[in-house]
């Protein structure tokens, strides 16, 4: 929740497109920008990493540098390159109603720090890679835990607490860890579409990838890693941030989201993703997205609205 402070100050704007307000930390700013009217081809660019949260409304993201086109709604990440700006269309934005977004700009070193002490406690040992920040646009749904941490920011940028700067750094870190989790995870599935015999971990991750609709079965999952109960899930949850039930958890519901915005029926995608529920579905996607997948899909298809479920 935004704090009465935050809210007076966003309450007398000075512009009525992209309206900023602003809080400064030492290796990160926040800001929240709101934007009154409708208004196409806005620019944003930043000398620093940026990671924005829609808090509501919709945009439309043009990146100049990779030529490309997305809609960005209310809990999902839009994390923006340094140096690579970007236009932005507002196309239902009014007074009543504004689009609003937050924008936490992270400073490099800060990126590189958090890189370093994950390499030093948590390395990704079984590929040719470290922890890193790829240098580039990345647009993602995120879960209930990244939206939560995003409001708490709001408040602990914008309090006069004692604290404000120690906390301040931790929630930063926080974000980071999260991005670059992400990051990795796209990563490890992509090497493990491509290279599924590379070690234990690939194996399972292209097994369970490739069969969403189907139910767990942690035995063959160990089998297949070859390794030992104990290490199998020491190691996975070390590489993959979760649990193998987990894991298969989040791919069912970002693919039952893919379906949804292809106006697939959401008793379709419910089965289709190894539900065996309707009920179960819309609970298990509200509190992976923050919408039930009724809504969410008219939010991709209006004109579903006028068509069967």
């Amino acid at each position: 929740m935004i704090t009465q402070h935050v809210q007076d100050q966003r309450n007398k704007p000075q512009v009525l497109v992209e309206n900023k307000t602003s809080f400064a930390g030492e290796d990160a700013e926040l800001s929240i920008y709101d934007t009154f009217e409708s208004a196409t081809n806005v620019k944003l660019a930043s000398d620093q990493l940026m990671f924005c949260g829609m808090l509501s409304g919709k945009k439309i993201m043009h990146s100049l540098h990779r030529r490309f086109e997305t809609e960005f709604f209310p809990h999902e990440s839009f994390i923006m390159a340094p140096n690579r700006p970007i236009q932005i269309d507002f196309p239902n934005a009014n007074l009543t109603a504004p689009t609003t977004c937050i924008a936490i700009e992270i400073s490099q070193n800060r990126v590189k720090k958090v890189c370093d002490k994950l390499n030093a406690n948590v390395p990704l040992s079984g590929y040719q890679q470290e922890w890193q920040y790829d240098n580039k646009l990345m647009h993602t749904h995120h879960n209930t835990e990244t939206q939560t941490l995003l409001s708490r920011m709001i408040n602990i940028f914008s309090e006069n607490h004692p604290d404000r700067n120690f906390m301040v750094d931790l929630a930063v870190s926080e974000l980071i860890t999260r991005l670059l989790r992400e990051q990795t995870r796209d990563f490890i599935i992509c090497h493990s579409l491509n290279d599924p015999e590379h070690n234990g971990i690939n194996s399972v991750v292209a097994y369970l990838y490739k069969h969403l609709g189907e139910a767990i079965n942690i035995e063959a999952l160990i089998k297949l890693s070859c390794m030992s109960r104990t290490k199998f899930f020491s190691e996975f949850k070390r590489t993959i941030g979760c649990t193998p039930q987990d894991f298969l958890f989040q791919l069912r519901l970002k693919k039952a989201a893919d379906l949804l915005k292809k106006n697939h029926s959401v008793t379709q995608v419910c089965f289709a993703t190894g539900y065996l529920s309707t009920s179960h579905f819309s609970r298990s996607f509200k509190k992976f997205f923050g919408i039930n997948p009724t809504q969410y899909k008219l939010r991709h298809n209006p004109i579903s609205a006028i068509t069967p479920n």
